[in-house]
């Protein structure tokens, strides 16, 4: 199976591409074919991952994958949630995001701090496919009180899964993925998909 990965962001390509090599599926970046992302307008994580997949599959004429996934923090109501990428503001760069988290979440006890990465991973096979596959999966943790770690991407400097001790970002690739709300999300689009296949 050939699919579009329908997002620009290194890390989220990283990581899918790892995680779908296993299974024989080809997995090319959108920019291969100098796609533009579209932008996220979508009030939830499956708005957005619908969004970017029929916007790739629509101008490459394959099917294609979307992810929209972000941090959700119970002290700060869910924030920052489908806006995880610009928290900060719309050029923010993972450090900046990081920051103003961390800012936030000062005064915040260690038992307060409870949050979780969310995924949402959409399939189509076409622009207009009726019946895309959608599913989603969770990592629980809570958020540390500085950054450590120069693996990953986005939040996970400051991300500690539950049972852990490290941060994301100190995990080597493959505990993360086994672990993550997006390995989890594959996982089930890929039971998903045996199923349909049935």
């Amino acid at each position: 199976m050939r699919l579009v990965l329908a997002t620009a962001n290194a890390g989220k390509l990283r990581e899918l591409q790892a995680l779908l090599a296993p299974l024989g599926i080809d997995a090319i970046a959108q920019s291969h074919w100098q796609v533009e992302s579209v932008e996220e307008t979508g009030a939830t994580f499956s708005d957005n991952a619908l969004l970017k997949a029929r916007h790739a599959a629509g101008a490459t004429g394959l099917a294609a994958l979307g992810d929209d996934s972000g941090l959700e923090v119970d002290a700060l109501d869910g924030r920052p949630g489908v806006h995880s990428a610009r928290y900060a503001g719309q050029d923010a760069s993972d450090a900046d995001n990081n920051q103003k988290l961390l800012r936030e979440l000062q005064n915040v006890p260690d038992a307060g701090r409870t949050a979780r990465y969310r995924c949402v991973l959409a399939l189509v096979h076409s622009v207009d496919d009726p019946d895309p596959l959608l599913c989603e999966g969770t990592w629980e943790g809570r958020i540390a009180t500085a950054p450590a770690g120069q693996n990953g991407f986005g939040y996970d400097a400051c991300f500690i899964g539950n049972g852990m001790r490290q941060t994301a970002a100190e995990l080597t690739s493959d505990l993360k993925n086994a672990q993550s709300h997006r390995g989890q999300a594959l996982r089930r689009l890929v039971e998903e998909l045996a199923m349909r296949q049935r």
